[in-house]
C-alpha cells in the first residue's frame, strides 16, 4: 500500500518548470504555465535549476541573453541539463541559443549549441517588420495556431533526427523538435492560446514517466 501511495504521489506532482529570466518576456511564460497546473520558477542563477522538470528560454535579445547566461555561470549548467535529458524549449531567442548553428551571429556569441539545426537572426527583418501568421501544426490539431513573429529567427536547415514541426506557406521552418528539445521562431506566450505550452508539458510527462521505469 505504501508503495502505491508513493507512485500516484510521483504521478501527480505538479511539474516544475524553470523559465529562464535573465531577459525577455519570461513572465508571460510564467503566466501559461501555472494556469495549466504546472509550477513555474524563474531561473536567475545555477541553484534555480536544481529539481526542474523541464526549462523553457524565452525571446529577447540573444545576443544580451547569451551574455547574462554566461555573467551568472549559467552556460554550463544549462548544457549539462540538456545533456542530462531534461526537456528544454527554446522561443525566438531562445531557439538561437539552442542551435548548433547560426549563420549570422555576433562574434563571441555564446550558445547552447544543442539542436542540430541552423537558424538565421533576424530573419524577417527589424522590429517594425513584425507579422502573425496562422500556422498549421499537425502535433497539436485544429484550428491553426496564431503565431505572433517579433524579430524571430528561421530555421535555415535541419538534419537528420530533427522534426519539422510548423513552416510558413513559403516553406519557411518555424518550430522544430529533436527528441526532448523543442524550437519555435515566434512567441507562442503572446496569443493566449496554450497548445504549444500543453504540447511543452507533455513532453515532459513522457520523459519524467521514463524517468520512473527507469
Amino acid at each position: 500500500m505504501k508503495n502505491h501511495q508513493m507512485q500516484t504521489t510521483q504521478h501527480t506532482r505538479q511539474p516544475v518548470v524553470g523559465v529562464l529570466a535573465l531577459q525577455g518576456d519570461f513572465r508571460e511564460h510564467c503566466k501559461m504555465l501555472n494556469e495549466l497546473g504546472a509550477q513555474a520558477r524563474e531561473v536567475r542563477l545555477p541553484e534555480d535549476l536544481e529539481g526542474l522538470d523541464g526549462l523553457i528560454i524565452p525571446g529577447g535579445e540573444s545576443t544580451t541573453i547569451g551574455k547574462l547566461m554566461v555573467a551568472y555561470n549559467l552556460q554550463q549548467p544549462l548544457c549539462e541539463i540538456i545533456a542530462a535529458g531534461t526537456p528544454v524549449w527554446g522561443t525566438c531567442a531562445g531557439l538561437i541559443l539552442l542551435a548548433r548553428e547560426t549563420d549570422n551571429a555576433l562574434a563571441g556569441q555564446p550558445l547552447l549549441a544543442t539542436m542540430r539545426a541552423s537558424v538565421k537572426r533576424n530573419a524577417f527583418g527589424s522590429q517594425g517588420d513584425s507579422f502573425e501568421a496562422d500556422l498549421k501544426v499537425p502535433a497539436l490539431g485544429d484550428p491553426a495556431f496564431h503565431a505572433v513573429f517579433i524579430r524571430g529567427p528561421s530555421v535555415e536547415r535541419v538534419e537528420d533526427g530533427v522534426e519539422v514541426l510548423a513552416t510558413l506557406d513559403d516553406g519557411t521552418i518555424v518550430a522544430i523538435r529533436q527528441d526532448h528539445l523543442l524550437g519555435t521562431a515566434f512567441h507562442p506566450e503572446m496569443t493566449g492560446d496554450p497548445r504549444f505550452h500543453a504540447y511543452f508539458l507533455q513532453l515532459i510527462a513522457e520523459h519524467r514517466g521514463q524517468d520512473e521505469r527507469n
